[in-house]
C-alpha cells in the first residue's frame, strides 16, 4: 500500500513510463510509505476535454490505507502536484487526490 494511479492525457510532454518513475519515487520520498510497499501505474486517454488554453492534463489518485492524518494526506498530495509541476507545461490542469482504503473492507490476494 498505497495503490497510486496516474491518468493522463496520450500527449504528455514527458514519457508515460518516466512519469510513473518519478511519481513513485515523488511517493516514497514523502517518508509516509516504504519503497517496496508502494504500487504505481498509469493510464492514458485519448478522448477528452479541458479547459480554455489548456493542453492536456495529470491527475493523481492516492489510495492509501485510512489512519492517516489530513496533514499527511495534505503533505502526500502537495508532494505529489510539485512532483507533476517539475515534469509538465504550465498550460496542463494538474490534479492529485488523496483517497482512504477502509482496512475492514479491502482485499488483496
Amino acid at each position: 500500500m498505497p495503490h497510486i494511479v496516474v491518468e493522463h492525457s496520450e500527449d504528455l510532454p514527458v514519457l508515460p513510463q518516466v512519469l510513473v518513475e518519478k511519481v513513485h519515487q515523488a511517493t516514497f520520498s514523502s517518508g509516509l510509505f516504504e519503497l517496496d510497499a508502494i504500487k504505481t501505474r498509469a493510464i492514458a486517454y485519448r478522448h477528452y476535454q479541458l479547459g480554455e488554453n489548456k493542453e492536456g492534463f495529470i491527475h493523481i489518485c492516492a489510495y492509501i490505507m485510512a489512519g492517516r492524518s489530513p496533514m499527511q494526506k495534505q503533505q502526500l498530495s502537495n508532494h505529489l502536484l510539485e512532483c507533476l509541476r517539475t515534469y509538465c507545461r504550465e498550460s496542463d490542469c494538474l490534479s492529485v487526490d488523496v483517497r482512504d482504503l477502509e482496512p475492514d473492507i479491502y482485499c488483496k490476494g
